[in-house]
């Protein structure tokens, strides 16, 4: 390990780039050197298998930096090698990655300098495969490319022309430039929400009828959690304030857990007060029961029907009072889904409704996958299905255009 070769780099982006053994393992020296002319610091993992066909000390020259290249490896800087590098990314470049280190990725498997580093890190992961038509077009391989696009992994496709081994057809690692647009795009979003103070609701609420009994919904709040930790990611400070749900606190993100609409109301306009972007993702309860019992009801016991009052509307008291502030809205629908969105755009003073088709079986509520139209005032655009996490991700691009435009 050189851990002598240092240097003070300033702000300039980093891109840990990861290289596997593979014959167009060489071209990551060209990728190296437009990402350095291009400003970016640029730090290499490589496999043992892609020491075999690019050597470290190329790597070191091209890049001023140490590489690493062991799990073993004493670096003097860091105790903990591939967490440091992993802190350190802005981006993490896999190029080229090959079938094996594909499926690694896929399971989470970390057996080696680049597969802990790539597990480790919060960074946005680039892949560009390169591998044999046949390897590329199997199924298991297809596999492990939907389970990493699904997590938010930006998959450039390799191109089509004759290979290595002499078989023509899809393998070939993607032309330069195309990987570079991806980096470049990735680097462009690490910051895009810098400074931004936003508040994101999610989950459902729950009203209680009794200490047992409840009215809530089936929402999980992923979607509201995936845009809470994809706009820390992005720089935002972020305040999540959620219903009931199983998942864990995001990372990087002060997140309230509540109970019900009139919890979530308090709790919410209180971080309104300095929001300057708000995603109200939370699937809040239009009614609670006037009088809950104090004590469970039993069965014999219990009312013929349930006196309901209306909860406040957190989203319509924030329209009222807007400002300067950006508002994002939800609404799932079954029917007439955009126009539903349009009437609640207008009526809520909101910049952006994710109208969700809730009507679809297996998507939406207590799914791991949606289909929405984000309907703004400059128009409507129908996005495919794909993950919560991908639509995260498309919300949080609409954001920070948003805000490089103010």
């Amino acid at each position: 390990m050189d851990s002598e070769i240092t240097e003070d780099r300033g702000s300039a982006p980093t891109v840990v780039l990861g290289i596997t053994g593979c014959i167009a393992a060489y071209k990551a020296c060209e990728l190296t050197r437009a990402l350095v002319r291009d400003g970016v610091r640029v730090k290499a993992v490589m496999t043992e298998a892609a020491t075999r066909f690019v050597g470290p000390l190329t790597l070191r020259t091209l890049t001023n930096e140490p590489v690493a290249a062991s799990l073993w490896d004493d670096p003097a800087t860091a105790p903990v090698h591939h967490i440091s590098l992993a802190e350190e990314a802005d981006v993490f470049l896999i190029a080229p990655c090959t079938a094996n280190v594909l499926a690694k990725l896929a399971t989470g498997r970390a057996d080696d300098i680049l597969t802990t580093t790539a597990l480790a890190t919060e960074a946005p992961l680039v892949i560009a495969p390169a591998m044999n038509v046949h390897m590329w077009r199997d199924e298991a391989t297809q596999f492990n490319l939907r389970v990493l696009r699904d997590r938010g992994a930006i998959i450039v496709e390799p191109a089509t022309g004759e290979l290595a081994c002499g078989d023509v057809g899809e393998g070939r690692l993607a032309e330069l430039g195309d990987i570079l647009d991806a980096v470049r795009a990735e680097l462009g979003r690490v910051k895009d929400l810098a400074g931004v103070r936003m508040l994101v609701t999610a989950g459902p609420t729950y009203e209680p009828i009794d200490p047992v009994r409840f009215i809530g919904n089936r929402s999980s709040g992923k979607t509201g959690f995936y845009i809470a930790e994809e706009a820390a990611r992005r720089g935002a400070d972020v305040t999540l304030v959620t219903g009931p749900t199983h998942l864990r606190d995001p990372f990087g993100v002060h997140t309230v857990r509540v109970t019900t609409a009139v919890e979530m109301h308090a709790v919410a306009m209180e971080a309104y007060e300095t929001a300057q972007v708000v995603v109200a993702s939370a699937a809040v309860s239009d009614f609670r029961p006037a009088v809950p019992s104090a004590e469970k009801t039993k069965k014999e016991d219990a009312p013929s029907a349930v006196e309901l009052v209306r909860n406040p509307d957190i989203l319509a008291e924030m329209g009222a009072a807007k400002g300067e502030r950006t508002l994002v809205g939800f609404a799932a629908e079954t029917s007439e889904i955009v126009a539903h969105a349009r009437e609640k755009l207008a009526a809520k003073s909101l910049d952006l409704v994710v109208a969700n088709d809730v009507g679809v079986a297996g998507l939406g509520f207590a799914s791991d996958r949606n289909v929405v139209t984000l309907v703004s005032g400059e128009g409507e655009k129908q996005l495919s299905e794909m993950s919560k996490r991908a639509l995260a991700r498309e919300i949080c691009d609409w954001l920070g255009a948003r805000q490089a435009r103010r």
